[in-house]
C-alpha cells in the first residue's frame, strides 16, 4: 500500500517528482495505440514515424514560441503569414541575388526579428492589444507574401533543402541502422540518467525531500525504454532517411527553451508578468522588456518554421503557412497551458502538438476525408480541455492540472478591511 502511495505521490504529479507531465503523455500514448491497432501497425512504422516529424516539426517549433506569448498573456494571429512571409523573401533573395543558402537562412532569421520588433514595439511600448496587432500583421504580412511573390511560388536551391527535407547522413560500419541516430540515442539516455541522479543529489544537499530510490529508477526505466524504442525506429528507416535534420533544429529548441524557461531569471519573469503582470512590474519585472521579447522571439520562431516548410517543399508559394497559428495555439492549449496566461511548459507544449500532428496522421492514413479531419480535430481539442477542467472542477486527478502544478501559486485571500486600514491602498489582483 505504501508503494502505491509512493507512486501516486512521485510520478503522478507529487511534489518531489519532476514527472508531473506524464498525464498527458498517457494521452498520447494512448492515441498512438489506438492508430496502431486501427492501422493494422502502420502507425509506428520506421518511415511513418519519420514522415510525421518531417511534416510537423515546423508546427512543433510554432508551439514553442506560442507557449510563450500564451504564458506572458498574450496570443499571436500572424505566425503562418510571418512564416510565408520570411519564406518568400528568402527564396527571393536566393534566387535574385544567388544568396548562399546559409547566408539565406541567417537573412530569414532577420527578417523574423525585424518583424517581432515591429510587432514587439506596438504590444509592449505603445500597449496595442497583442491580439489586435498580430491580427493586422496577419493582414500585412499575407499580403507581403503575395506581393513580393506574385502569387507564384519561387523555387530554393538545393543546400537549402537540407534543413527542411535532410537527414542524418550514413556513416561508419554498417550495423543496419543508421550510426549517428543511434549515437544520439544513446547519448539521451545517458542525459536521463545524469540528470534524475543529479536531481537527487541536489535535493539531497538541500536537505528536500527525496523520491525512494525505486521510483527513480521506474522513471528512468520508462523514459529510456522510450528513447531506445524511438531510436531503433527512426535508426530504422529505409537507407538513405533516418532522423530528419528538422527533428534535430526541433529537439536542440526544446532543450534550450526548456532550460530558459525553467531554470533562468528571464523565463521566470515571463511566468511572472503573465500570473500578475501588476503585481510582477511592482517587484522590478521589466514588463515592457519582456512584452517585447516574447513578440520578437515568437516572429523569429515563425521565420525559422517558414524557412523548414520552403525547405521541405523546396518552394515557397502564396498558400503557405495558412492556419498555421491555429495549429501552434490548439497545441499548447492541450500541452495543459492556462488561457489567461501564467501556467504552460515548452514539453507539455510539445506533447500537445504530438497529439494532434498523430491524430491527424492517423486520420490520413485510414483515408478521412480531409473535411471530417477537421472536425475531429475540433471536437478532440475542445473535449480534452473541457473533461480536464470539469475534473479541476470536482477535484479529481486532472491532466492540465498537474502539467501545471509546477508553476501555481496558492495566493493568499485578501485581507478583512478594519476600521484602522489604509483606504488609500488598492489590493494587488492575486
Amino acid at each position: 500500500m505504501s508503494r502505491i502511495k509512493d507512486l501516486q505521490k512521485n510520478l503522478f504529479g507529487g511534489t518531489t517528482s519532476n514527472a508531473r507531465q506524464f498525464g498527458m503523455i498517457f494521452t498520447l500514448v494512448a492515441i498512438v495505440l489506438l492508430f496502431q491497432i486501427w492501422t493494422d501497425g502502420l502507425t509506428l512504422t520506421s518511415g511513418n514515424l519519420i514522415a510525421v516529424v518531417s511534416q510537423y516539426s515546423y508546427i512543433l517549433i510554432l508551439a514553442i514560441g506560442m507557449l510563450m506569448v500564451i504564458v506572458a498573456g498574450h496570443i499571436d494571429l500572424s505566425v503562418g503569414s510571418v512564416a510565408a512571409f520570411t519564406g518568400i523573401v528568402v527564396a527571393k533573395a536566393m534566387q535574385e541575388f544567388s544568396l548562399p543558402w546559409p547566408v539565406g537562412i541567417l537573412l530569414g532569421l532577420a527578417v523574423g526579428a525585424l518583424i517581432g520588433a515591429w510587432q514587439g514595439f506596438w504590444v509592449a511600448y505603445v500597449g496595442v492589444p497583442a491580439f489586435i496587432v498580430t491580427l493586422a500583421g496577419m493582414l500585412l504580412f499575407r499580403g507581403g507574401n503575395q506581393y513580393i511573390g506574385n502569387a507564384d511560388t519561387v523555387p530554393v536551391s538545393e543546400g537549402f533543402r537540407t534543413i527542411g527535407a535532410g537527414f542524418l547522413p550514413e556513416i561508419g560500419p554498417d550495423t543496419g541502422y543508421n550510426n549517428l541516430t543511434l549515437l544520439l540515442g544513446l547519448a539521451a539516455c545517458a542525459g536521463v540518467i545524469w540528470r534524475e541522479l543529479k536531481s537527487r543529489q541536489t535535493r539531497r544537499e538541500m536537505n528536500a525531500d527525496v523520491a525512494p530510490m525505486w521510483i527513480s529508477v521506474l522513471r528512468m526505466a520508462v523514459m529510456v525504454g522510450v528513447i531506445v524504442f524511438a531510436t531503433l525506429r527512426f535508426a530504422g528507416g529505409r537507407v538513405g532517411t533516418s532522423l530528419p535534420i528538422s527533428g534535430i533544429i526541433l529537439i536542440a529548441l526544446v532543450l534550450a527553451y526548456s532550460h530558459y524557461t525553467r531554470n533562468t531569471i528571464g523565463g521566470r519573469h515571463i511566468y511572472a508578468v503573465g500570473g500578475n503582470s501588476r503585481a510582477a512590474e511592482l517587484s522590478g519585472v521589466k514588463l515592457k522588456r519582456v512584452n517585447f521579447l516574447v513578440m520578437m522571439n515568437m516572429s523569429v520562431l515563425a521565420a525559422l518554421a517558414g524557412m523548414i516548410f520552403v525547405a521541405r517543399s523546396s518552394a515557397s508559394g502564396p498558400q503557405d503557412g495558412l492556419s498555421w497559428e491555429l495549429d501552434a495555439i490548439a497545441a499548447v492549449f492541450i500541452g495543459g497551458a492556462a488561457v489567461s496566461g501564467g501556467l504552460g511548459t515548452i514539453s507539455g507544449s510539445i506533447v500537445g502538438g504530438l497529439v494532434m500532428a498523430l491524430l491527424n496522421n492517423g486520420l490520413q492514413l485510414e483515408g478521412v476525408g480531409s473535411d471530417m479531419v477537421q472536425i475531429i480535430k475540433g471536437l478532440v481539442l475542445l473535449l480534452a480541455v473541457a473533461f480536464d477542467v470539469y475534473n479541476k472542477s470536482q477535484g479529481r486527478f486532472s491532466i492540465i492540472g498537474s502539467l501545471m502544478r509546477p508553476f501555481r501559486r496558492d495566493d493568499p485571500p485578501p485581507p478583512t478591511a478594519t476600521p484602522t486600514s489604509d483606504a488609500g491602498k488598492a489590493p494587488v489582483a492575486g
